[in-house]
């Protein structure tokens, strides 16, 4: 069975334009291999090596990237007053205000406020409302927040 990617319409676009860039970058790696071929013996070519492991990471990333594309499912606008899938919450405790963005794992980038369904953050955001309290524990601390909006 295949394993489904849930990403935001954004997130889709993300990972196209990075596929982009990927192929584009086989085609200068193809020419670094080319041009360190040149060289000699490729048994003991740094550059050759160099050039081929590059190439295997880039390589290794367009397979990645492609078959999640292949086997995405774009979340859709949530609807509703729970916490869902897609949902941008905003959270207020003693002062501070956070804010974040609730998407699938392959989205997830906690430094800029997106948080996956399946971290401990987003598995206690999931299914609350507005007003409701909900208790997050980071390894830095637990701390109680208030919901004060859904988008």
């Amino acid at each position: 069975m295949k394993k489904l990617f849930r990403l935001t319409k954004e997130g889709v676009e993300n990972l196209q334009t990075e596929l982009d860039g990927l192929k584009i970058k086989r085609a200068k790696i193809a020419e670094a291999i080319k041009s360190a071929r040149e060289l000699g013996d490729l048994a003991e070519n740094a550059e050759y090596q160099s050039a081929k492991a590059e190439q295997e990471r880039n390589e290794t990333r367009i397979s990645e990237v492609e078959g999640i594309l292949l086997n995405v499912e774009i979340i859709k606008k949530p609807r509703g007053a729970k916490v869902q899938l897609g949902s941008r919450v905003k959270l207020k405790s003693d002062g501070k205000t956070k804010e974040f963005q609730v998407v699938g794992t392959v989205e997830a980038d906690p430094l800029s406020g997106k948080i996956s369904d399946e971290s401990p953050i987003g598995r206690a955001l999931i299914d609350q409302k507005v007003g409701d309290k909900v208790e997050i524990k980071t390894p830095a601390e637990t701390a109680t927040y208030k919901i004060i909006s859904i988008s």
